[in-house]
């Protein structure tokens, strides 16, 4: 039970953090490409994926749920309300998915389960939050989904060193099978 609360608490962090960070773009240049919660939204399929790996796809679910409960709720807070809602919209869906996607490559090599069902949650993360969040806004929300993704990319691709190095740490439940269907 610890390890889920953990997972809880990192996602909730996580998702708040980056909903506040989503509305700052970087300077210069990059600031019609990218914003700051680029590198950090990533971390939640970090975070998906190793409780995926250690304890399965239900516990995978539900630390996504409770953290989905708790970051909407604070980011209602502190973050603007249509940044809340597209995040909570775009979360949901695209952690769900990471999930199952994850759960059917379980038995794969180590690196293609969480690459790939982060990208994969990644690009519909991108897509859901971005239009709900920023269209009609005069906002360059097209660029800003299109460095996003990249950024998610880049770090899904950073992150499966500390994917490889926390599995080493984390004690996986033993026989955990693919989810049926």
């Amino acid at each position: 039970m610890k390890a889920i609360i953990i997972g809880v608490l990192a996602m909730a962090v996580t998702v708040v953090a980056s909903n506040i960070l989503v509305e700052y773009p970087l300077p210069g240049v990059l600031a019609d490409w990218l914003t700051y919660g680029a590198f950090t939204y990533p971390v939640a399929f970090l975070v998906t994926d190793l409780t995926n790996r250690a304890r399965g796809a239900a516990a995978a679910r539900l630390v996504v749920l409770a953290g989905f409960a708790i970051a909407v709720v604070l980011s209602l807070i502190v973050a603007d309300t249509r940044i809340a809602i597209a995040s909570g919209t775009a979360f949901l869906i695209a952690q769900m998915l990471d999930v199952t996607v994850f759960d059917r490559l379980r038995r794969a090599t180590w690196w293609k389960a969480p690459l790939i069902s982060s990208g994969i949650g990644s690009a519909v993360d991108t897509a859901l939050f971005f239009s709900i969040a920023f269209v009609g806004t005069g906002l360059p929300w097209q660029t800003w989904a299109m460095g996003d993704f990249s950024a998610k990319i880049i770090m899904a691709l950073t992150c499966l060193a500390p994917f490889r190095l926390l599995m080493a740490i984390i004690t996986p439940r033993l026989n955990i099978e693919p989810a049926k269907g």
